[in-house]
């Protein structure tokens, strides 16, 4: 059996997966978010970029001009090249926004916000070359790295010559354009080449990042014998415990304050048990439990009742089976009509509510 020969075959609980993202152990991509930035440069260039060559071209015309070379009047050059630094600024601000916005939205789509005091300190180990080296070019993990790398070499300058193959009569005649026309022309060329490798990069990357995250899953897998020692683990920590009792204690009370105010009376031990009984014959075949309690949520039910106007009367037997039998929500068994309908009968009567039929 799986579970006696200790195979993992569970998948990681929530608790596993939470301890191992403590330690740092997400799948993370460096691949992904370079390439995403390297995708993201592209288009942004293509929409900010004319508007940087625009500011780029306006500066050099203003110094380098007529105007500018007529005028003998000596500038103070610190002020010129600060002037002419925040109007380029300006013009890439879009660009760099963009850029920063892309690599920080990468990172958290890929493992979130978290901060890890595992990954953050330092080893150095890390710095010993030999060891990196031996990652690069050993055995195993490190040899199959560097034939995925080579493999990636491979497919993009395959596609960096799919950019350029089918231009090379164009590249060879390009001495014959001036000078706007060759900018123009290189910029088509490096454009259309950047955006091939960008979209095989992401590509690649998110097959990358998908086979990091299937390694950390198969990593974090766990045995039959491990999910049951840590859910009993689980359990059994005090902590946990109590904080499920808490929890349920709120909701008890939640539940309680809302509806013993709806009752029409509260059947008591007098003091072990509280039952709050209502019944509205237009909309209840029978009179129905709205809310009970023992020791600590019967005294909390009758100082609610007692706040809200609603009577208690002392029924030992009738309470105590009421609690045992009888879930709050659900109606009460046939048994017990006549006993329920005497009491509400009574209740009615010094409330001065009218008379109402109850099953019998």
């Amino acid at each position: 059996m799986a579970e006696d020969n200790g195979d993992k075959t569970e998948a990681p609980t929530p608790r596993r997966r939470k301890e191992a993202r403590d330690n740092g152990q997400v799948a993370k991509s460096q691949d992904l978010t370079a390439a995403s930035l390297m995708l993201a440069s592209v288009m942004l260039l293509t929409w900010y970029g004319p508007n940087v060559v625009e500011v780029c071209r306006q500066i050099m015309a203003e110094t380098f001009g007529a105007e500018g070379l007529g005028n003998h009047e000596t500038p103070d050059p610190s002020h010129t090249i600060l002037l002419a630094s925040m109007r380029v600024g300006m013009a890439l601000a879009p660009i760099m926004i963009g850029l920063v916005v892309v690599a920080i939205v990468m990172n958290i789509a890929q493992s979130g916000l978290y901060l890890s005091a595992e990954r953050i300190q330092p080893k150095w180990s890390a710095l010993n070359p030999t060891k990196g080296l031996s990652k690069l070019f050993g055995k195993g993990q490190g040899a199959v790295t560097l034939g995925m790398n080579l493999v990636k070499m491979g497919m993009i300058a395959t596609v960096a010559y799919s950019a350029v193959a089918d231009r090379m009569y164009q590249i060879v005649s390009a001495q014959e354009l001036d000078y706007k026309q060759l900018f123009y022309f290189g910029a088509q060329i490096m454009h259309d080449l950047a955006m091939r490798i960008a979209i095989l990069m992401l590509i690649l990357a998110i097959i990358d990042y998908s086979y990091q995250r299937y390694k950390i899953t198969q990593a974090l897998k766990m045995t039959k014998q491990e999910v049951k020692d840590e859910m009993k683990s689980m359990e059994g920590d005090p902590h946990i415990k109590a904080r499920r009792r808490q929890i349920a204690m709120q909701r008890h009370m939640q539940r309680i304050k809302s509806a013993v105010p709806t009752a029409d009376v509260i059947v008591t031990n007098p003091t072990h048990y509280a039952i709050a009984l209502k019944y509205d014959p237009n909309n209840m075949a029978a009179p129905k439990v709205v809310a009970k309690g023992a020791d600590y949520l019967a005294k909390k039910i009758r100082e609610i009742a007692v706040a809200n106007g609603i009577p208690l009367l002392e029924r030992p037997p009738l309470a105590r089976a009421l609690y045992r039998t009888v879930e709050v929500g659900q109606d009460i068994p046939e048994e017990y009509y006549s006993a329920v309908a005497e009491i509400l009968a009574y209740v009615y009567e010094i409330s001065g509510k009218s008379r109402l039929k109850v099953p019998a």
